[in-house]
């Protein structure tokens, strides 16, 4: 399969270039022009895991992964699982479910494609020249990306790994997950926005000396690795549903850069039988007004309790697009929904009334799935990071305490390694050419 920079049709490369890359020219990104329906899904869902994704994976990869390597990565990507959970305590049988994505090393759904990535660069086959030459990852975080990536990239040699995350405006336990390592990864605090953030690193493909001179590659869901990391766990979980719930199944998701959204989609598109999508969003709703009314208009971006999701011109829009412009997916199968904070807040309370405790992320996108479902619909909704991570905001509007699970506590105490700088592209600039 090859890949198409959606900018420019006339860049075409297979999914090792695509992957080393990043971005395409004009800061395009890659996509496949065509996703080929499978046909036998029913099949792929009696599978295990391993089985599933090496099947789901293969036709994107074929042309730089064996069958071995590709195996391999599976088996180390996907360590851990995605479990369906059912919320509805009081029903005799559970028409809501969480598919909870945050079972992996940095309790957040970043860890697949992250370590999928991380996975697959170490295992393309490079001659000796591109084999001893620096790779320098860049990426933005406006929570959770950090800590998947620094926790995959971290220690790997002859990669340095450089996060950019919005000053103040990520909680301080998804901070301390990625700014207490050091070693190879280096943090970057910018005064500014996640889109601000974003800026800079799109600002940094646009470079061809500063690209060549550090070997430039971002781990953002920009990057199309991780997408396809995220397609499978949308079939895991659909496998994990009654056969009798599998007809009339809507999935919310909590959307900020929309790479999860981008893809469900996928997964629809190579058949898995999901009724429709509900794309829920913070205040930050570019998305959800354009879908009502056609007029793309970011606005600054506003900071939330949902702040991973604190983003007005959401990366992997276009691909979105592009799969409804070609017809290979319907638009009138997604609708938007915003929620503001009051009703985070009020969500957040309404899961945990029914024995279940969650997050602000995973409250929005419930709220925008109770919003939708009908009677005769299945509801699941996206846990895309676990209740700790955002420890003081949950134990505040809770009214309860909340213990830390390891991997969080171990690092709370630890110095925070981060540097400044101001949202200025010299200044990252300088940074990088130092490393």
């Amino acid at each position: 399969m090859k890949f198409y920079n959606l900018k420019d049709g006339t860049q075409l490369v297979d999914f090792q270039t695509a992957v080393r890359t990043g971005l395409g020219r004009d800061q395009g990104l890659f996509f496949p022009k065509k996703i080929q329906p499978l046909d036998n899904i029913e099949e792929l869902l009696e599978l295990s895991v391993h089985e599933r994704n090496f099947q789901l994976l293969k036709p994107f990869v074929a042309s730089n992964l064996n069958d071995q390597q590709l195996a391999d990565i599976i088996e180390k990507t996907f360590a851990f699982p995605a479990k369906l959970v059912g919320i509805n305590k009081s029903d005799e049988a559970d028409t809501e479910y969480c598919l909870e994505l945050f079972h992996g090393p940095t309790l957040a759904f970043k860890d697949f494609g992250a370590n999928f990535m991380a996975n697959c660069l170490s295992s393309f086959d490079l001659d000796a020249e591109s084999a001893s030459k620096k790779i320098t990852i860049l990426t933005a975080t406006s929570g959770d990306t950090g800590a998947a990536v620094a926790e995959a990239f971290y220690g790997l040699d002859n990669i340095q790994v450089v996060i950019l995350f919005p000053k103040g405006k990520i909680s301080d336990l998804q901070q301390k997950m990625f700014t207490t390592l050091g070693g190879n990864i280096h943090t970057l605090a910018v005064e500014g926005s996640f889109d601000d953030c974003q800026q800079l690193v799109k600002q940094s493909f646009d470079h061809p000396e500063l690209v060549e001179a550090i070997g430039l590659n971002s781990a953002n869901s920009i990057n199309i690795s991780r997408l396809l990391a995220q397609v499978c766990y949308y079939f895991d979980g659909f496998s994990q549903l009654p056969k009798s719930k599998r007809d009339q199944v809507v999935i919310a998701i909590p959307s900020g850069n929309f790479g999860n959204l981008c893809a469900a989609i996928i997964a629809r598109t190579l058949g898995l039988p999901i009724k429709r999508f509900v794309a829920a969003t913070n205040v930050n709703d570019t998305v959800p007004r354009y879908l009502q009314t056609g007029d793309w208009a970011p606005k600054a971006t506003i900071a939330t309790i949902s702040n991973a999701m604190d983003v007005s011109k959401p990366n992997n829009w276009p691909r979105i697009e592009y799969l409804m412009e070609s017809g290979q997916f319907p638009a009138s199968d997604l609708s938007g929904v915003a929620v503001d904070e009051i009703k985070t807040a009020e969500t957040l309370k309404e899961i945990y009334a029914q024995g279940y405790l969650s997050e602000p992320h995973a409250a929005v996108a419930y709220c925008g799935l109770k919003q939708t479902l009908s009677e005769d619909e299945t509801g699941i909704f996206l846990g895309t990071a676990h209740p700790a991570k955002f420890q003081e905001t949950v134990e505040e509007i809770l009214d309860m305490d909340i213990s830390l699970p390891p991997e969080l506590a171990q690092c709370i105490t630890k110095q925070d390694l981060s540097k400044f700088i101001d949202a200025d592209f010299s200044q990252l600039e300088s940074f990088l050419y130092q490393l």
